[in-house]
């Protein structure tokens, strides 16, 4: 019984330990949690009563009659991926712009064309201009061309000038900073020297001047906040979009030296960012961004002592992708192979040492893990796309991340602490799995509870327990658990399990089975997503560490509880000893970030690549083409 009993518990320890309270579920429930909706979703799984099912003697619960108890048991699913819908783009309203005429300010266009401080021909013409932006960027050519004191910021006398040209070459190398400059391209005015109609030439000016401002403020804007809004990617991203202030962005490029320079500074500055920027520039350098990728053909597993004609491509791949380190290190063996297709032991032990250097699994085996990083995994041209999802979801965080903070970067599956703003712990962890998955937003760490109970999720609760629970109604007490109904504690064979469980709260105690292990690290989040320790050490051995329902487990959870506690592993270890219950606040919040970057820096600045375990590039990318062509209709 013993073994039976354990047994199940690790395969409820695979969970995510999502965060339900003891209390019973109100109308917001955990259900709702789950999906990340802010209101109690209206359709609310029932299990209700069915005539000629078992009915344990004395059952307490939901009961209101009508299920087939033959229907398919009830699921709660996770949150969805939507079909992207670009910003609404309106009308600048001309009808604001300022008669210049009324104040004076401006002198008027002699008839031969020649102009005064500011052509009022011009000026006026700007109300007959048709343009079309987001409701940000339109608000603020509404207030700058609505004062009659800001004069033309791109055109002067009969043509364009050389802040416009300087502003127009820094939208055309909008790539430069992963965005596309597809989204701000515009012609400069058609004017046919032979034939210089001025009505015809200050209409196309005109134009020019108020489609080159909105372009110059949505690219200030896409810069700062980026060009998408996550949230309406998926129901797993979850962010405050920043406000970005356009009010002085033309004021300011007019009176700047060098406009060009002015708008191309307001893109982020953070080390993090500085590094993907200068490996996007490497990889557009390199041959138009296109290289020769080593290809590494495995089926299976190449194990030391095994053969293969894939070894002369193994041994090239680890030259060319493993560290300057590495290459001196294993100099002799560079040097020595002659093409042999023995996985021999010196070979063997160059490939371990660059498993370890990628955070792999160091025994010599050669999977599709291996093969993925040796071989660089990816294109140039992949490489490249990955970037600019990468410095797109870098605008969504805080530009300063801060001097201490913890950066969780799901596709590599490594959790990482920084302090006085240099990384001083990284351990593996395991994320949730593709139908559980872990979700893209930001938060602080306020608590560590040591020895800590287990909320069991409604999810949890209806999608896996209750098909045991219908068989055996004592599943939960001979496991342990303790089942409260409508907050009063109650046997687990008393509860009707075909009855609703949204008053049905489970909960496992503390002990060294608990699916949270020795302590969770808590930052209070609508997903009920936080760090923990688990009893399931073996699959911090996995490359691929995609497995749990969606919250973080930690391979060295002391550690980290220590690092954010601002104490030692000892005193952490002391805190658990006691075998209480109990939680331990933070001394000073600590920022952390759940993240998701396929391409993301390390801490020598080192731009490292990942797989895209949930497939959420594919979506960005999706998004990026719908703004595109949204921006692309002007009129």
């Amino acid at each position: 019984m013993t073994f039976v009993l354990k047994s199940a518990v690790s395969a409820l320890a695979v969970s995510c330990g999502l965060a339900v309270m003891t209390a019973p579920a109100h109308a917001y429930t955990l259900m709702d949690m789950l999906r990340g909706d802010r209101q109690r979703s209206q359709s609310t799984i029932l299990m209700d009563q069915a005539p000629g099912r078992p009915v344990p003697r004395g059952a307490v619960g939901g009961s209101l009659g009508g299920l087939d108890p033959e229907a398919p048991l009830p699921k709660v699913s996770g949150p969805r991926y939507y079909n992207y819908k670009a910003e609404t783009l309106q009308f600048v309203d001309t009808g604001k712009f300022a008669d210049p005429v009324v104040t004076g300010a401006v002198a008027e266009v002699s008839p031969s064309g020649e102009a005064g401080a500011e052509p009022v021909v011009q000026r006026r013409l700007l109300a007959q201009a048709k343009v079309r932006a987001n409701a940000d960027v339109a608000k603020a050519l509404e207030a700058y061309y609505g004062d009659s004191r800001n004069p033309l910021v791109w055109v002067e006398g009969n043509g364009i000038n050389e802040r416009a040209k300087s502003v127009m070459g820094a939208l055309a190398d909008a790539a430069s900073v992963g965005l596309d400059s597809a989204n701000y391209a515009i012609q400069t005015p058609a004017i046919d020297p032979a034939n210089p109609d001025p009505v015809v030439r200050d209409r196309a000016l005109t134009q020019f001047e108020l489609e080159l401002s909105a372009k110059v403020l949505a690219f200030v804007q896409d810069t700062v906040r980026g060009r998408i809004d996550p949230n309406k990617i998926s129901g797993y991203h979850d962010f405050q979009r920043k406000v970005v202030n356009l009010a002085p962005v033309l004021k300011l490029a007019r009176m700047s030296p060098d406009a060009g320079a002015y708008i191309a500074s307001r893109s982020p500055d953070s080390p993090q960012f500085e590094a993907l920027k200068a490996e996007l520039a490497k990889l557009h350098a390199a041959d138009g961004g296109k290289e020769e990728q080593i290809v590494v053909s495995l089926s299976g597993l190449l194990k030391p002592g095994d053969s293969s004609p894939e070894i002369a491509n193994i041994v090239k791949a680890v030259q060319k992708h493993g560290s300057e380190r590495l290459r001196t290190d294993h100099a002799a063996t560079f040097a020595a192979y002659a093409g042999s297709s023995d996985y021999s032991p010196d070979i063997v032990a160059l490939v371990e040492d660059f498993q370890k250097e990628r955070g792999l699994k160091a025994d010599g085996v050669i999977g599709q893990a291996t093969v993925r990083a040796m071989t660089g995994g990816d294109t140039n041209a992949s490489k490249i796309d990955k970037l600019a999802v990468a410095m797109e979801q870098a605008r969504w965080l805080p530009e300063d991340l801060g001097s201490r903070y913890v950066m969780i970067n799901q596709p590599a599956y490594m959790a990482y602490y920084h302090n006085d703003g240099k990384e001083q712990l990284s351990m593996r962890v395991v994320v949730g799995g593709k139908n559980n998955q872990t979700y893209f937003f930001n938060d602080e760490i306020e608590t560590v509870e040591f020895n800590p109970f287990w909320g069991v999720p409604q999810s949890i609760i209806i999608n896996e327990m209750l098909p045991k629970l219908r068989s055996d109604p004592n599943y939960l007490d001979q496991l342990g658990y303790e089942v409260e109904v409508n907050g009063h504690a109650v046997a687990s064979s008393s509860v009707d399990w075909y009855g609703s469980t949204d008053n049905v709260s489970v909960r496992q105690p503390p002990s060294s089975d608990n699916a949270l292990g020795e302590l969770k690290i808590l930052f209070p989040n609508s997903h009920a997503i936080y760090m923990h320790d688990t009893p399931s050490k073996s699959f911090f051995k996995r490359d691929m560490r995609a497995l749990s329902h969606g919250c973080v487990r930690l391979s060295n959870p002391r550690a980290m509880a220590a690092a954010v506690l601002g104490t030692t592993v000892d005193d952490v270890a002391k805190q658990i000893a006691n075998g209480q219950n109990h939680a331990v606040k933070v001394p000073q919040k600590v920022p952390v970030y759940v993240s998701y970057f396929t391409a993301w820096p390390n801490k020598d600045g080192v731009v490292e690549y990942f797989d895209d375990v949930y497939g959420r590039d594919a979506y960005v990318k999706k998004a990026f083409d719908a703004t595109t062509k949204a921006r692309g209709a002007q009129i």
